[in-house]
Order: structure tokens, then sequence, then C-alpha cells
């Protein structure tokens, strides 16, 4: 949660704002705020980490939400276009089906948190790219088209950011993202959504809950990924 700039700080508690900053220094130093310079910045209180929960089939804006942060959202791309081999594979369907194709940068208090790419077949959402795509996705889809998850399967690994992908989320070429694919069904076995997203390792703890193997969460290694299937409940 934000709770001022420092200069705003400094005329509120009647001292200087080098006094500010210091004290601010020290409270940064033990995690208990984090600050973020430009417009919408200013000091926040808590970690400056997300905590992406495996054990959920959760949206970004959501998660973002429960953990105190001020969630945001830029749409970098939307499109029609044929799946062709690779996305008809994620998504069951023909590579001469179209598919929408949406791509969104995620902010979590003004800072770029992850960057998203999610495909859906377009014969299940007719006229998507005309909505308004900034928010919640799972949520538009049960409004709109009454399409909810029942079921994701999701493989995690590491990559490094390419140029492109670095200048998005305001970090170094190279340094390492957090991908997550997850592919989502509904409860007729339809599988409507393929995503990836690659989150910023430096601001990403990944978290999984489990008792013993419970049905709603099968955790197994796929190669060098993990691989988790989850149903919601």
């Amino acid at each position: 949660a934000r709770v001022g700039a420092e200069r705003d700080l400094a005329a509120d508690l009647g001292v200087s704002r080098t006094s500010v900053r210091a004290a601010l220094a020290v409270l940064e130093r033990g995690g208990h705020v984090h600050r973020i310079g430009g417009r919408g910045g200013g000091v926040f209180v808590g970690s400056t980490k997300v905590e992406r929960d495996l054990s959920r089939i959760v949206t970004v804006p959501q998660l973002l939400r429960d953990q105190g942060f001020t969630a945001g959202s830029r749409i970098v791309s939307v499109a029609v276009r044929a799946a062709g081999p690779d996305a008809a594979a994620a998504l069951a369907i023909d590579p001469e089906d179209l598919i929408v194709d949406l791509v969104r940068i995620r902010f979590a208090d003004g800072s770029p948190i992850s960057l998203e790419q999610a495909i859906l077949p377009a014969h299940l959402v007719d006229g998507l790219p005309e909505r308004d795509l900034a928010g919640s996705l799972y949520e538009l889809l049960d409004r709109e088209y009454g399409i909810r998850p029942a079921e994701a399967t999701e493989r995690i690994e590491v990559v490094l950011a390419s140029p492109q992908e670095a200048s998005i989320l305001d970090i170094a070429t190279g340094q390492p993202l957090i991908a997550v694919h997850r592919t989502t069904s509904d409860a007729q076995g339809r599988i409507f959504e393929h995503s990836t997203d690659l989150f910023r390792a430096d601001r990403t703890v990944m978290v999984v809950r489990t008792k013993g193997t419970p049905e709603s969460e099968t955790p197994r290694l796929s190669g060098r990924h993990l691989e988790i299937v989850k149903a919601s409940k």
C-alpha cells in the first residue's frame, strides 16, 4: 500500500526530507517499505516481492490485490491470427483456425512485474479484441462468455531476458525471468487459454502449498521443468 511521497511525509511529520530519506533507507533495508521513483511512485509498505501461488488458479491482478499491491496493466498488442502449428498444438485446434493473441505488461505499485502472452481460440471469444482487456481476463471471460477455469497445467522454468523483454520489464538484458506456461480448460474439458507469463525473478517468489498429494493438485517433474496440474475447487 502506498503511504505517500518523501515530500509529503516530510511535510506531515514536520521534518526535513533528508531526515525522512535516512529513516526510509533504514526501513527499506529491513524490508518494511520499498520506494519507487517516477510518476505513480512513492513509498510503499511491505515487501517488494510478489508471491505467485501455484496452488491456485488466479489472475495476476487478483494476486497483486490480495497482497496489498496496486495492480496495473498496459496492453502491448492484441490481434486475431491463424494459430499455426505451435499454438494449434497448445490449444488442441487446427493450425488454420483463428486465435486471439494478447500481450500485456502487468505492474505492481507502478513497477513492471511481468510480461504475459495469452492465446485463445477465437471461436470461443467472439469480439474479445474490442473489449476492455486491461483488467482480469478470467473475470471478463466469465462475465461475457460464461467461461470459467476448472483445471490448469503449469510448467515453470527460468529463462534469460531478451533485449526486448528487458526493456519492457526495466531490467538488464540476460537477467533471469521465471517463465510460467499455463494451459487452462473449463468444466467441459475445453482448452480455452494457453499463456506464458514472464515474471521478474528479482521481484517474484513461487509458492506451492501441498498436503500429501491431493487430487486437486498433482506436481510432477517433466524433464528439467516442474509441472503442476491443479483443479478449481
